[in-house]
């Protein structure tokens, strides 16, 4: 057998499983970008919860072992588990993780749950998280500009707490319009067929 004949003729071809993965022109790489987001951030806010759950030891063995208890566990507390509720809310959409009408849910066809998900993301997803954006957005340039801190006795500064709201406002908006276009893709698939 010549050796020749196994020679492949492009000067520079590489074989195919060491090629890198060719890029889709229909818009998945946008949504997978989205869904890498919404899984880092919610799984770095995942870690807040090993600091709130050491925070609370710390504050009990202090205040029921020491008779000491802290100016600052409870409020740090409290924002640690709103920053982390607020920025796990992507992540959790992103594995369709929330709260739903499963008995009602899982009776519909792919067809009918991505329509029942596009009203749903009209009537209740959008409005509510816009409303959260804007408004949160509102408060948090206020405190930003105002360098706003706590009136306790601690006094911490509040402001990288209150511009999680719109941050997490905005991911989840994101990681929602990524499976409103996954839904529409749903119906345009059906549609194509019948």
């Amino acid at each position: 057998m010549d050796r020749e004949e196994n020679k492949d003729p492009r000067p520079c071809a590489v074989p195919e499983e060491q090629a890198p993965p060719r890029r889709s022109n229909d818009g998945e790489g946008l949504l997978g970008l989205i869904d890498r987001i919404s899984e880092a951030v919610g799984k770095g806010a995942g870690f807040l919860i090993v600091i709130l759950a050491l925070t609370v030891c710390y504050d009990v063995v202090k205040r029921y072992i020491f008779g000491q208890p802290t100016v600052w566990a409870q409020e740090l507390s409290a924002m640690m588990f709103g920053t982390f509720i607020i920025l796990g809310g992507a992540y959790t959409a992103k594995d369709q993780k929330h709260v739903n009408m499963d008995i009602l849910y899982s009776r519909f066809s792919k067809r009918g749950r991505a329509v029942l998900d596009i009203v749903t993301f009209f009537v209740l997803t959008l409005p509510f998280l816009g409303v959260l954006l804007w408004k949160g957005g509102e408060g948090a340039w206020r405190s930003l500009v105002n360098l706003e801190h706590d009136s306790s006795q601690w006094g911490p500064p509040l402001y990288p707490f209150r511009i999680m709201l719109p941050l997490g406002a905005f991911l989840f908006l994101l990681q929602a319009a990524a499976k409103l276009i996954r839904d529409f893709r749903i119906l345009a698939a059906a549609g194509g067929k019948g």
